[in-house]
């Protein structure tokens, strides 16, 4: 399988989503994702690296405490990757998860997407 694959998976998650730092934040997302990428959630649509950094930062403002891992390895077949992903207190207690699936092309990602798992 795809070294890149995995790699621009756990970039998204850990480097970008995970990162409190705003000039690491925009320094993995210029290398991760394609100038024009497209992130769908619940929430709606954003476009390109500016968007998903805005996105990207409100998030972690209400993820205060809380910090990303994975859930288990990245999957992948050709140009298509996906990484579950649990958010966890600071004593690793999951109060959310959910994962991501990832479109790639020419060595970054493209188009994302972000699933919430429902709450029980």
């Amino acid at each position: 399988m795809s070294d890149v694959v995995t790699r621009l998976m756990e970039a998204n998650l850990l480097a970008v989503f995970d990162e409190r730092d705003p000039q690491r934040r925009a320094d993995a997302i210029a290398t991760t994702y394609a100038d024009d990428v497209r992130w769908t959630d619940d929430d709606g649509v954003v476009t390109g690296h500016d968007e998903l950094n805005g996105k990207a930062a409100e998030l972690q403002a209400k993820l205060t405490g809380l910090h990303f891992v994975k859930a288990g390895a990245v999957r992948q077949t050709r140009g298509l990757g996906f990484l579950a992903w649990e958010v966890r207190t600071q004593d690793d207690h999951t109060v959310a998860s959910g994962f991501d699936v990832a479109e790639i092309s020419d060595d970054r990602i493209s188009r994302l997407w972000t699933v919430l798992d429902p709450q029980e």
